[in-house]
């Protein structure tokens, strides 16, 4: 088997996880991140409860491509929507106003946090789950996020269903976050 269909494989085999209401830890541009499905409540209560982390806060959603988050960048005035666009793939999240993910996500707001990463393997993960996935930087709360499979491993061992093998990008961190409205920068 080559170096390609042994990396399609696991692509799949993590898919496969994802769609059984699984949670997957897989490499993004600076951290290892946390990935399931966003509209699985049962899903995302897992993930809120591997780190600990209060639901009201809420998740980010990536995807693999700027289409799938089409239902939301219509909603932006057409400068904004293609500043947002421009970033992507990229490590930056775009806070928008939410048009249909459930409030697991959004944490009860009227917004929501998207991103298209710049990690070529995230993107392949989502876009083959065809859809969004919940994007969050795989450990506890109030720990360093994990920059290695084994971090991951020693730090939230049987609490993931898979750890898909990957490397993180260069970036030095998790994504920054800008609210589209209004510019600011929030991370």
């Amino acid at each position: 088997m080559s170096a390609d269909e042994q990396s399609d494989d696991l692509l799949r085999r993590a898919v496969d996880v994802l769609r059984s209401g699984g949670v997957v830890a897989h490499a993004t541009e600076g951290v290892w991140g946390l990935a399931c499905d966003p509209f699985d409540a049962v899903a995302v209560d897992r993930v809120l409860d591997i780190k600990g982390r209060d639901a009201d806060k809420g998740l980010i959603v990536a995807a693999g491509r700027p289409e799938a988050f089409a239902n939301e960048l219509e909603s932006l005035d057409d400068e904004v929507a293609s500043r947002v666009r421009a970033s992507w793939p990229g490590a930056v999240t775009w806070v928008v106003p939410n048009r249909r993910f459930p409030p697991w996500i959004t944490g009860g707001r009227d917004t929501v946090a998207i991103r298209v990463p710049g990690h070529e393997q995230a993107r392949a993960l989502a876009d083959l789950f065809g859809g969004t996935l919940v994007s969050t930087s795989a450990n506890r709360s109030g720990v360093e996020p994990a920059r290695t499979a084994q971090a991951v491993a020693d730090a939230l061992g049987e609490a993931v269903d898979f750890i898909l093998p990957g490397e993180i990008g260069s970036s030095t961190g998790p994504s920054r976050i800008i609210d589209a409205l209004n510019g600011r920068t929030l991370r």
